[in-house]
């Protein structure tokens, strides 16, 4: 795996040691709604993934990056999700685990990095993301980065008893 390195973050592969770092994203249920999540991960099954994480992305159809800064702390993760080599297309998703370290730039030079690597080790025609229409972190980061909103999914996400809709943002190289 290439290390995909920035100013201040680099990008790098999942380690056996990053189970705790997982464990508690997976598990925190107030990121739940962008994951899709419905039931807690046990170390148990993120062993089990982490075990299985040295899988090509061709095989998997996902790459999921530690996105670590110079000191080596984990601070979140990027994904490529539902990776379709036919068709030269991916769907992204990035989370800072900590609230405190959000809008800091983080996710924006992850993103920017990982977008590089989409277009020269994997030769991806576009990018997608699926934005809940009330992130607007979110979705400033994704259209700084070019993606633009093609669609918005009425009643998409069931949310603490209400429906939210989400935008289907894309980027084509």
């Amino acid at each position: 795996m290439v290390t995909l390195k920035g100013k201040d973050i680099y990008l790098r592969a999942l380690e056996p040691e990053d189970l705790e770092f997982i464990h508690t994203i997976e598990n925190d249920e107030s990121v739940w709604e962008i994951s899709s999540t419905q039931t807690p991960y046990s170390r148990f099954l993120i062993k089990q993934y982490l075990e299985n994480a040295h899988k090509d992305i061709f095989e998997v159809k996902q790459l999921r990056l530690v996105i670590s800064n110079y000191s080596n702390i984990a601070l979140g993760m990027i994904d490529l999700f539902d990776f379709d080599f036919k068709n030269s297309r991916a769907g992204v998703g990035v989370l800072i685990k900590e609230t405190t370290e959000r809008q800091k730039g983080i996710g924006n030079e992850a993103l920017e990095l990982l977008i590089q690597y989409c277009k020269t080790h994997l030769n991806l025609h576009q990018l997608y993301c699926n934005i809940s229409e009330d992130n607007e972190a979110s979705l400033k980061l994704f259209t700084k980065h070019g993606f633009q909103i093609i669609g918005l999914k009425k009643d998409w996400n069931l949310v603490n008893g209400s429906y939210k809709n989400e935008y289907l943002l894309q980027r084509i190289n």
